[in-house]
């Protein structure tokens, strides 16, 4: 086989004999069955080629095993895991489209840019199945904001993904911030969007028909972002800051037109496969198609567009660079595609054809330059089944009683450190950054349980939100993975919406330690549960792993991002209190569960113990009744407790609504641990007074604990318990500390 190598590029014996091949993360075994599939030695683009499709980021080689146990079909599903997003009917023909990735390691060495593409590769991923982006959010996870390193990551990651999502003209709607010493240098970037479709319009990305063109749609490639899928599948190191070029430089106005351009070629019908280039760009893309299809592809290099001189076949193929799709047609369409994205003022070049053989060929300046199988690219990645032990620090927090903590006097004061963590705080600074009105589809506004975002031209409504905390997991991960699906459902039933599905992204450290895999393990199974008893099927995700620092693994981070549908917009609730002399009810009952709360970290430093226990049955019951309560117009707020217990909760209503509140609970708790404890299964709602004891009688038929505990009203919030002082403090006051305790520390 001829073969097109540059000066620079080693002949296969020398990529053998020297282990080049070591240096792009394939292990000597992989090398050996690399070998086997071509029969031979692989050139130098052949063994990039096969590097980043057996990348973790790729073919999830160390994670596949676990992800099996995912639940991953229900009657609403009409697309899961396999494609660009999985898709979910929401009746009349409709249906939504969403999906999560991370944009971790790239973020951690260039933060903006790294937030940026993030965003940018997920909303092609949307579009791609032809769904019109509607709704952007973030699950984001930093140090401590005292590193000045960390205020730098913090500041320029939310710019980064303003700057895309608002140039773009995508709402970004919600999403949520933690801070901890675990993701010191290891921050967590998180992207997800949800889209809209008609069931008619849903694509896929498939290689399909023997002999039809392949185009490459976009700008030009360029050399960013060569093996960045590999540097995610790797542990950041100091050698990681050399690697800056791994990073895409996003351009959302390009974005912008590519999506509108791919959404009219779409509306015609003519297309039989698309896909964007994300992660390992023009290989991916094409291996993928053609794998899916059962066929294979020929690419003629010199065709693609290039933006700099004297590409090489591997530059090509690896670049990542941004805002560039594939898509086949038949060859009489091809005109009328040419003529749609000459329209819009872009790029559209025919690269390729399919063909019947299975194979990847490669063809530069008259040469053919690499030939490689399909499936064994695709399907046939070595699959690891890793060592898993149960890490010392488990058994030793077993031992661990939290509730013997000196119990807190200044319950007041107490609050308001929780309020003013930064993990509890208003993230206004964040989200008054980005555009959350543009399309005008809105309804709910960052700051609620979920964000609330409209269909047009019907009454119904989507919900979505996301969440994880990975203190829970870290202390338990099975407890925390299942906790991390139930907040999420609670939060969109919180806001008026039948939990739908979930997209998940598994933010691990190195899954090559038996302690990190076990809560690899451990947290997908309690994930896996909590689906499966609240009908939320997986319909796709991202696995990030290798997210270390000098200290260890990050605290094990598996973010749900879930979506809902409200069926009618009456139903739509959010947290605030709204009325004067309206009754506040406690869904759920309390328990003395302090183990990774924010009050322990707030107070004590600490994250120890074990989290709150989580009975799903009991969970399931809750949100059911809450939400046929809310459906049946007998609520008027509804809040999840979470971070900070029924004290935050109470704050933040009393805060969101500009309204004070009188509560009196009756317990057999310390004061402390009734107001802070994070015991799971658990609402706070208002209703107004002629429906107070309709809906407490509802509830109570539906077997959910219950007790009207106060009134809506005044300018404080006072919170006693057994008859003595709690909480007293203005709600402005208590607003000041919550609202100032983010712009405080980056100032």
């Amino acid at each position: 086989m001829a073969q097109q190598l540059t000066a620079k590029e080693p002949t296969p014996e020398q990529i053998a004999e020297q282990q080049i091949y070591k240096q792009m993360g394939v292990t000597d075994k992989e090398f050996d069955l690399i070998c086997g599939h071509l029969g031979r030695k692989p050139n130098y683009t052949e063994i990039g080629v096969f590097s980043v499709m057996w990348s973790e980021h790729c073919s999830y080689k160390n994670s596949k095993p676990v992800l099996r146990r995912f639940p991953v079909t229900g009657p609403r599903v009409l697309m899961g895991p396999g494609e660009g997003a999985g898709i979910v009917d929401i009746g009349d023909n409709q249906a939504v489209v969403f999906k999560i990735e991370s944009h971790n390691h790239p973020s951690a060495i260039e933060p903006y840019q790294g937030a940026a593409t993030g965003v940018g590769g997920i909303i092609r991923d949307i579009f791609s199945m032809g769904a019109r982006p509607v709704a952007l959010l973030n699950s984001l996870r930093f140090g401590r904001l005292e590193n000045e390193r960390v205020r730098y990551l913090f500041e320029h990651v939310v710019s980064g993904i303003a700057g895309y999502g608002n140039c773009i003209g995508i709402p970004t709607v919600a999403g949520e911030v933690m801070f901890d010493e675990s993701y010191e240098g290891n921050p967590l970037v998180n992207a997800m969007c949800v889209g809209l479709i008609d069931h008619d319009k849903i694509q896929r990305g498939v290689a399909k028909g023997v002999g039809n063109p392949v185009f490459y749609v976009g700008p030009a490639t360029g050399r960013d972002g060569i093996h960045g899928a590999t540097f995610a599948s790797e542990e950041l190191t100091e050698e990681s800051e050399a690697k800056r070029p791994a990073v895409q430089v996003g351009d959302p106005f390009m974005e912008k037109l590519v999506m509108e351009a791919c959404l009219e070629l779409i509306d015609t019908g003519i297309v039989l496969g698309i896909q964007d280039m994300g992660a390992a760009g023009l290989t991916c893309s094409s291996a993928e198609m053609a794998a899916k299809a059962g066929n294979g592809l020929e690419l003629y290099l010199d065709e693609v567009p290039q933006r700099e001189e004297g590409m090489t076949p591997y530059e090509m193929m690896l670049s990542e660079s941004q805002e560039r799709m594939l898509f086949v047609i038949e060859p009489q369409h091809e005109a009328q595609a040419r003529e749609i994205f000459e329209r819009w003022g872009i790029l559209c070049a025919k690269v390729g054809k399919v063909t019947d053989d299975g194979r990847l060929r490669l063809f530069h300046k008259g040469e053919q330059v690499a030939d490689m199988p399909v499936k064994p690219l695709v399907d046939e990645c070595p699959i690891y089944n890793k060592p898993s032990q149960e890490p010392a620090y488990y058994a030793a927090n077993a031992q661990i009683d939290t509730s013997a903590y000196g119990e807190v006097t200044d319950l007041t004061g107490a609050l308001e450190k929780v309020l003013a963590s930064p993990t509890v705080a208003s993230k206004e600074w964040v989200y008054s950054q980005y555009d959350y009105m543009v399309r005008t589809s809105t309804a709910v506004r960052p700051g609620s349980d979920a964000a609330v975002v409209t269909v047009p031209g019907t009454r119904k409504a989507l919900a979505m939100t996301t969440d994880c905390n990975g203190r829970y997991v870290y202390l338990d991960p099975e407890v925390g993975g299942r906790i991390a699906v139930a907040e999420a459902a609670r939060n969109i039933v919180c806001s008026g919406a039948e939990p739908l599905a979930i997209t998940d992204n598994l933010n691990f450290g190195n899954p090559e330690k038996p302690e990190v895999f076990w809560q690899i393990e451990k947290a997908v199974d309690g994930m896996a549960e909590a689906c499966r008893v609240l009908d939320t099927p997986v319909i796709g995700g991202n696995v990030s792993l290798y997210n270390e620092n000098a200290k260890g693994a990050i605290y094990p981070t598996p973010v749900v991002g879930m979506v809902g549908l409200i069926h009618d917009i009456d139903h739509i609730t959010t947290q605030a209190f709204k009325t004067e002399g309206d009754v506040v009810i406690l869904v759920g009952e309390t328990k003395a569960e302090l183990g990774g709360s924010e009050l322990q970290y707030a107070l004590y430093g600490r994250t120890e113990g074990r989290p709150p226990e989580l009975e799903l049955a009991l969970e399931k019951k809750v949100l059911g009744a809450v939400l046929s309560a809310i459906q049946g117009g007998l609520v008027a707020s509804a809040h999840d407790l979470s971070e900070g217990g029924l004290a935050a909760a109470a704050a933040e209503s009393c805060i969101s609504g500009g309204i004070g509140a009188a509560l009196e609970l009756s317990t057999d708790l310390r004061a402390d641990h009734a107001l802070f404890s994070e015991t799971q299964s658990r609402i706070l709602l208002s209703a107004k007074p002629d429906k107070a004891e309709a809906l407490l009688e509802q509830l109570g038929a539906a077997g959910v604990a219950c007790a009207r505990i106060g009134t809506v009203g005044g300018s404080s919030l006072t919170i006693n318990v057994n008859g003595q002082a709690g909480i007293a403090a203005p709600v402005t006051q208590l607003e000041k500390v919550w609202k100032d305790a983010i712009p405080c520390l980056m100032n």
